[in-house]
């Protein structure tokens, strides 16, 4: 790691670490989506660190190779239902803000399969994870280094 964040800002990774605990602890959204979530977002930022780590820990959880795989690519496979691509279509969208239409009719189709709540929820699970990316990215976090747990609900 280039930069050490975690030891030079212990309280910024505590609050990172915080919004990352609830959107865990809320259980609203599938541990599946969740997964899908911070793969996908962490593709779009090119931090390979995050993607390690993610896919890792969606194996773990019995998430598929196919789907892994295919990830980048979902429109063009039928391995992922309508509800996970309301949310990845949201993920992508809230990612790229500057190349996003946030029209109504992501949000429409996000209510079609969630709550509101769940939309709030999931949405804060695209905020963590951009956050993240951006610290890996940013300061250099070395891909092939984590360990699933080791940091026993961040990042």
């Amino acid at each position: 790691m280039q930069l050490n964040y975690p030891s030079e800002a212990p309280g910024a990774l505590r609050a990172m670490a915080g919004l990352e605990h609830y959107v865990k602890a809320e259980r609203s959204l599938d541990a599946s989506l969740l997964h899908l979530i911070k793969i996908r977002v962490s593709q779009l930022n090119r931090c390979a660190y995050c993607i390690d780590m993610h896919t890792q820990d969606a194996r773990l959880d019995g998430e598929t190779e196919q789907r892994l795989y295919a990830l980048s690519a979902w429109r063009d496979t039928p391995f992922f239902q309508e509800s996970e691509r309301a949310v990845l279509a949201w993920a992508e969208a809230t990612t790229r803000l500057a190349q996003a239409d946030l029209g109504d009719g992501l949000l429409a189709e996000l209510r079609r399969h969630f709550s509101d709540k769940q939309i709030v929820d999931l949405t804060m699970a695209i905020v963590a994870i951009n956050g993240w990316n951006r610290l890996s990215v940013g300061f250099g976090a070395e891909a092939g280094s984590y360990t699933p747990g080791q940091f026993d609900g961040t990042g």
